[in-house]
């Protein structure tokens, strides 16, 4: 959470986050999640990498690579509802 706060000082149009879910708890992950979600809307383009299925559910668009190549790109369906 440092790192992102951090990251976001200088108030960037874009923002790279590797694996900013990955040592995370479930609560801790869904909170960063609807961060992005409310960063993305303002605006801020985020560029994230995840190897979790259900993170990967709140991006808008999807690119899958293998091996250094792009394998599939398509839209996801973003702004994801957490299920209590």
């Amino acid at each position: 959470r440092v790192a992102i706060a951090r990251a976001l000082m200088n108030n960037p149009p874009v923002l790279f986050a590797d694996e900013p879910t990955g040592n995370l708890d479930t609560k801790s992950s869904i909170e960063i999640m609807h961060l992005f979600t409310e960063l993305s809307n303002e605006g801020i383009t985020i560029v994230m990498v995840t190897h979790e299925d259900d993170i990967a559910a709140y991006a808008k668009r999807h690119i899958v690579m293998r091996d250094g190549r792009v394998m599939r790109d398509d839209e996801g369906k973003g702004g994801r509802k957490d299920v209590d």
